[in-house]
């Protein structure tokens, strides 16, 4: 018998049982446990950090619409299929009845979530998304909820208005704007934002902006993709920003990861398993212990986003439309019972989750 082996299996047993058992999870240990445990292991951890917050067989879920406005973006992040220069021939921003029209087929489908995620347009200044949300807020009332912006592009409308980050916040809220997402977030390490988004915000700029999102009463949740060519101690670091920033605000809903898609991008290369999938969400689910709801993605996994419920997860979305992630090589499922029926058939009981003037925790 190979006494390393046992002795190492001995080990790795030892710190599945401290952390099962409510120890926290640390950098060092998170790295142990990804190159070294097994799916059982990581399953038993993703259910039990789980359990704390949500009964096992219960799970949420939305039906939403990522609105596209405008696909001219000057950040030039190379894992991106979507964006055009300014001038480029291909160029748009949807007018208001297109976008009314987006909304409209949301709701009538059951929907009440729309996403707003467009890109850094020179062209439309912070006023342009005041009136636009305002207008919304007005003609939707509290039948839908939306996200307004991302925070990048929250922190491009700040720039460009030469104004702070304070007073930015404050005129979305006064135009009716209630949450903005995480979104933008990628991987959270300057490492990668020098390789492949170099003229997005630092990482540090990412979260001030997030504070003053939280300073204004606006809510906000927590991203992450992964499937680049980002190291594992990046991703770790990712988690360790995220859950540092929950631990001196708590103000994040929720975190949401999801894979990189690389078709028709200038980076290339080819998408990670959905097994690393589901296992990256259960490292997520049990680093991330003050953060009730992980949310899977059933827009870049389909079906098979719906196992994540058994590797921590407690939430998706059913997505009708997300043209950013689409050009990459998403492809949407329309079939929402199907995908339903699937999570039942998983040993799943979904409810529908209202966004809609929801508090952050809920």
């Amino acid at each position: 018998m190979n006494t390393t082996l046992v002795s190492s299996r001995t080990g790795i047993t030892g710190l599945v049982d401290q952390i099962a058992g409510g120890e926290r999870l640390q950098p060092d240990s998170a790295l142990r446990l990804w190159r070294e445990a097994g799916e059982a292991d990581w399953r038993r951890l993703a259910g039990a950090a789980r359990a704390r917050f949500h009964a096992p067989h219960d799970c949420t879920y939305l039906i939403m619409r990522i609105i596209n406005y405008t696909n001219v973006c000057v950040a030039q992040c190379d894992y991106c299929a979507f964006y055009k220069l300014p001038g480029e021939p291909g160029g748009y921003v949807l007018d208001r009845e297109a976008v009314f029209a987006k909304i409209d087929d949301l709701l009538a489908r059951g929907g009440d979530l729309a996403g707003f995620n467009g890109g850094f347009n020179p062209h439309l200044p912070l006023d342009y998304y005041c009136r636009l949300f305002a207008q919304i807020r007005e003609r939707y009332g509290e039948r839908l909820e939306f996200y307004a912006l991302t925070v990048a592009e929250f922190l491009y409308l700040a720039d460009r208005a030469r104004i702070s980050l304070a007073e930015a916040a404050e005129r979305l809220r006064h135009a009716g704007v209630r949450w903005v997402t995480g979104g933008g977030a990628e991987i959270l390490t300057e490492s990668f934002r020098a390789r492949h988004s170099r003229f997005k915000y630092r990482v540090t700029d990412f979260f001030d902006a997030q504070r003053a999102l939280l300073a204004a009463g606006l809510k906000t949740t927590a991203t992450m993709v992964i499937g680049f060519d980002e190291s594992v101690e990046e991703r770790i670091e990712h988690l360790e920003r995220v859950r540092q920033f929950q631990e001196q605000t708590g103000g994040l809903a929720s975190f949401l990861c999801w894979t990189y898609k690389p078709y028709n991008t200038a980076l290339g290369g080819r998408e990670i398993a959905a097994e690393e999938y589901l296992r990256h969400l259960a490292l997520c689910r049990v680093y991330l212990d003050n953060i009730p709801r992980l949310r899977t993605s059933v827009l870049t996994q389909n079906e098979r986003a719906l196992e994540g419920l058994a590797w921590g997860a407690d939430d998706f979305d059913l997505p009708l439309e997300d043209e950013v992630t689409e050009l990459a090589g998403a492809r949407i499922e329309i079939d929402l019972d199907r995908l339903l029926a699937h999570a039942r058939a998983l040993g799943f009981t979904p409810r529908y989750r209202h966004v809609a003037a929801m508090p952050a925790g809920a």
